[in-house]
């Protein structure tokens, strides 16, 4: 792929209507989420993108680590925890520019004793593990919502294969560090037929689950049968957190 294109910003890390803080060092995304993504959606609403091909086509934050060198040396209270990303992959399939501001954005931030949260439908990096390079406690997280690759090429097309994600997270349990996994926006029966239990059987050695269902999509409606669905689904994923003690969230 051809380098991205940059912009510049005034302000990089922020207090998110969600009540945590957060970095977008990236505008759109590549990943071609059709659920349809609710980043995408509200760039539109706010015009910073025109339509899907703009934000198909990100663009990285030229000036983010300066930007974010200036914001930590000013506050004169540090937030305790960042996220990356809220409205954008931090790291995003087919990118390695992303995937290097990333993992220097955290790097910044562990050094002054922010733990960051992470989130990503692609592979998190094996360099996450290094303690000498993040000694924070940060939380590694994917987005998994199916273990079915004939889904995910429909509705996740250009983000990494489910193995592939569930590969990473795995290598950074093994290696001592915080995992999570996201089950969001879940699928279904009238879009794909499959068993929760199956994913949370590939997953079980997290530390956090996160479950929730599918909203902005015609075919999900939530009539009775569709919230009938998320009750029983999020009763499974309840159970299985139990049973684990796994930390268990539901949307």
């Amino acid at each position: 792929m051809r380098p991205l294109d940059t912009i510049e910003r005034k302000t990089l890390l922020y207090r998110s209507g969600l009540g945590f803080h957060c970095i977008n060092h990236v505008l759109g995304c590549s990943h071609g989420c059709r659920y349809p993504c609710y980043a995408l959606l509200m760039a539109r609403h706010h015009g910073r993108v025109r339509h899907s091909v703009d934000w198909g086509r990100p663009r990285i934050v030229g000036n983010a680590l300066a930007l974010l060198e200036r914001e930590l040396t000013r506050k004169r209270v540090l937030p305790s925890d960042v996220h990356l990303c809220l409205t954008t992959d931090p790291f995003m399939v087919g990118h390695p520019e992303v995937e290097t501001m990333s993992l220097a954005i955290i790097e910044r931030l562990n050094r002054s004793g922010i733990r960051c949260s992470l989130l990503t439908k692609g592979q998190l990096p094996e360099e996450l593990a290094d303690r000498g390079r993040f000694p924070c406690d940060n939380t590694h997280g994917i987005s998994l919502v199916s273990l079915d690759e004939g889904f995910r090429r429909s509705w996740e097309p250009g983000a990494a294969p489910y193995a592939e994600r569930i590969e990473a997270l795995r290598r950074l349990h093994d290696a001592g560090r915080r995992t999570r996994v996201h089950i969001e926006p879940y699928p279904t029966p009238g879009v794909v037929v499959q068993d929760l239990s199956a994913i949370l059987a590939e997953v079980a050695f997290v530390d956090h689950i996160y479950f929730s269902g599918w909203n902005y999509n015609p075919r999900v409606p939530r009539d009775d049968a569709a919230e009938a669905f998320y009750r029983s689904q999020s009763h499974i994923v309840q159970a299985f957190c139990s049973q684990r003690g796994i930390e268990c969230q539901i949307g």
